[in-house]
């Protein structure tokens, strides 16, 4: 057997699930035996993301001793679009180049 933990994080607080779980045990396996997902109803385990140690995995992921299963929540938004946004507010203020997007510089200093 092995102690491994498993981790669901929302923005006001985190749930630490501690399992122990036969050797040769799956990331998947960890979630399921630890019960988080009866303690936390917004895990959908349908589109389940996971990672262990801060990198993602795949379900089928074996563990070892002392590692830290992640579940991930979907992204609110998507980070590109979010980025492309910003950009064109920018450019609209006039805060960026509306041809290259490069930082305009201010003359402040007359």
């Amino acid at each position: 057997m092995i102690n491994v933990e498993v981790v669901f994080a929302l923005p006001d607080k985190a749930t630490v699930m501690r399992v122990e779980v036969p050797k040769g045990s799956t990331a998947e396996e960890a979630v399921l035996k630890s019960g988080i997902v009866e303690k936390c109803p917004e895990i959908d385990m349908k589109s389940l993301t996971l990672g262990v140690w801060n990198r993602t995995c795949k379900l089928d992921t074996v563990l070892k001793e002392g590692d830290r299963v992640e579940i991930y929540r979907p992204l609110v938004a998507d980070p590109k679009e979010a980025r492309r946004r910003r950009a064109d507010k920018a450019k609209e203020e006039g805060r960026a180049n509306k041809i290259t997007g490069a930082k305009v510089k201010s003359d402040d200093h007359d």
